[in-house]
């Protein structure tokens, strides 16, 4: 027998039993009504630093952007086609093309009310840069696409292909020793989150 075989046989020989897996229907189990729900991300939203507006439609959205951010001869680009009347559509030409882009404006798949992360990937846009270039960034999520937790978030994306996701929470931070608090070190400076 090999020095190798003798190792493998040691390894094998010393496998602990074999256990059953827990069980995590807790996880699964949802005790909030869509509205909890809701309400609980709103307030998790604001708790990281961001902002969430319930809204009833594009308009509504239109208008709280206007009064939100000084757009008013600022670039601001968008892959939400109802939005155009404030918004550049992104043609995903150049990457450099995106170096003054004032607030960004994207769609997403759905929201997690525990930590206030939206999801997006590379079905939604290919640029991944769109999320960390702009100033200042506006998620959209339907108001029924909020799961409670990020075991049922998991859930929803388990057998999904996609080349690039991410769990986009807050706007960029960092701090220091000091206890200087930075934003938009690495990323944008603010997040704002309309449910529709």
């Amino acid at each position: 027998m090999t020095s190798r075989e003798k190792i493998l046989e040691a390894v094998q020989s010393s496998q602990p039993d074999l256990r059953e897996l827990p069980n995590l229907d807790l996880f699964y189990k949802t005790y909030a009504t869509v509205e909890q729900d809701r309400a609980k991300f709103i307030q998790t939203v604001q708790m990281i630093g961001a902002k969430a507006y319930e809204v009833n439609g594009y308009e509504e959205i239109i208008k709280r952007i206007k009064s939100d951010f000084e757009i008013t001869g600022k670039r601001v680009v968008s892959a939400v086609r109802e939005l155009d009347q404030i918004a550049q559509q992104y043609t995903a030409t150049d990457n450099h093309e995106l170096a003054n882009v004032e607030l960004m404006i994207l769609p997403t798949h759905f929201a997690v009310a525990e930590n206030g992360a939206c999801w997006v990937d590379d079905e939604l846009f290919e640029e991944r840069l769109l999320l960390f270039i702009p100033q200042h960034l506006v998620f959209i999520v339907k108001k029924d696409q909020i799961v409670p937790n990020l075991h049922q978030a998991y859930r929803l994306i388990a057998d999904k292909k996609y080349g690039y996701g991410a769990f986009v929470a807050g706007p960029s931070k960092t701090a220091d020793i000091e206890q200087s608090l930075v934003l938009g070190a690495h990323g944008p400076r603010s997040l704002t989150v309309f449910m529709l």
